[in-house]
């Protein structure tokens, strides 16, 4: 009954479950009195679809926390998965990360805290890009005023990330 359900269509599944990797990962000590990337750490080399993973002080509750990454193309990309803002719980967040460039090619990835105009700001601009299957990036100066950045490291991806997407 169940196979003749998969292969009759009648029960609909997820074709494609996104594998995602974890990187090395920073010790943290003592209070947390900003937000800030735990994983990976900076310099690191990833794959093609990681983990980011961070800390932020209890101050911050109220803010979204947003990944953005800047390839060699100087263009800002905001990263979601399917709640759009990062995943904040206990003081704790992450989101998956998503790389298309070559191998060995380097990345800023920034944390912004976002209040809410500009955490609705991002999440709209991903729609509109899904909707077109178009991901132009952002200019610095497109970024809401109510974006700060907080954090920032320089990362490599370890393969070719091209077209993988």
């Amino acid at each position: 009954m169940i196979y003749a359900s998969y292969s009759s269509d009648l029960v609909k599944y997820n074709g494609h479950i996104e594998q995602v990797s974890i990187g090395n990962k920073l010790k943290i000590t003592g209070p947390v009195k900003a937000a800030k990337v735990i994983s990976p750490v900076d310099k690191d080399s990833v794959d093609c679809r990681i983990l980011t993973m961070g800390v932020y002080p209890e101050l911050s509750e109220k803010n979204d926390i947003w990944v953005l990454i800047r390839p060699t193309d100087d263009r800002y990309y905001p990263q979601s998965d399917h709640t759009n803002t990062s995943y904040k719980r206990d003081g704790e967040w992450q989101v998956v990360t998503r790389f298309g460039g070559d191998k060995g090619e380097a990345y800023d990835l920034i944390i912004y805290e976002s209040d809410a105009t500009a955490s609705s700001f991002f999440s709209a601009t991903i729609a509109k890009w899904k909707e077109e299957d178009n991901y132009p990036g952002l200019k610095l100066e497109e970024i809401p005023s109510g974006a700060k950045e907080v954090d920032r490291i320089k990362i490599y991806t370890s393969k070719n990330c091209r077209g993988v997407f």
